[in-house]
């Protein structure tokens, strides 16, 4: 199943993070999952499975999971969680909107939407418990969009303010982006992103 977004979401209409959280349906387990807003649509904030430790796996843009129907990438994302201790696990993504197709994206940034993301950012690590776990997972997509990096910088800063440790799994590419989840063995150890505000400054000198 792919995803191309019906259009730019400037002109689609966008839930602000705090209306997402109203119920609308009971297709899943909410005791089971988090999945924000809880309706299909062309964006989505959040989507994980409930725990008390979770591993915050933070991609670039969501594309067609939901509850019960992970995409391979999810289900990667959830073993590695899992392997390395934790008990739940968060899909996160630097930019909002559904685009299976990262060319898909926006070309220019959605600031409703991106500051409607960071409102969800700070949800999800308020909940995530003493120095939240955050695994950057996105891959040389970053670089699909100048101002993805941008957005990086304001994840960055909030998740100081929650003493918040930033991790990779895998190798990293040549130019230093965290490998993405796909591919991944379940076994794949994290590892501490100790240079991720220099890896940030080089990306946005770009």
């Amino acid at each position: 199943m792919k995803h191309i977004p019906a259009s730019d979401t400037r002109e689609t209409p966008v839930l602000t993070f705090a209306e997402a959280l109203a119920p609308t349906n009971d297709t899943y387990d909410r005791n089971a999952w988090l999945y924000i807003p809880d309706h299909y649509d062309e964006y989505r904030y959040i989507l994980g499975t409930r725990g008390e430790n979770p591993l915050i796996c933070i991609g670039v843009n969501p594309s067609t999971a939901v509850p019960g129907a992970l995409d391979p990438t999810l289900k990667s994302a959830q073993r590695i969680a899992l392997h390395n201790g934790y008990d739940s696990f968060i899909m996160f993504n630097v930019y909002a909107q559904r685009a299976t197709v990262p060319d898909d994206m926006d070309r220019e940034m959605n600031s409703l939407l991106h500051a409607e993301n960071m409102n969800a950012f700070r949800f999800v690590l308020e909940r995530a418990g003493e120095h939240p776990s955050i695994w950057a997972a996105w891959g040389a997509v970053i670089e699909k969009r100048p101002w993805l990096p941008l957005c990086v910088q304001d994840m960055i800063a909030i998740g100081r303010t929650f003493e918040a440790r930033w991790f990779t799994a895998g190798p990293r590419s040549k130019a230093g982006h965290p490998h993405h989840p796909l591919y991944l063995r379940k076994d794949t150890p994290l590892e501490p992103f100790t240079d991720l505000t220099d890896y940030l400054s080089h990306l946005t000198k770009a």
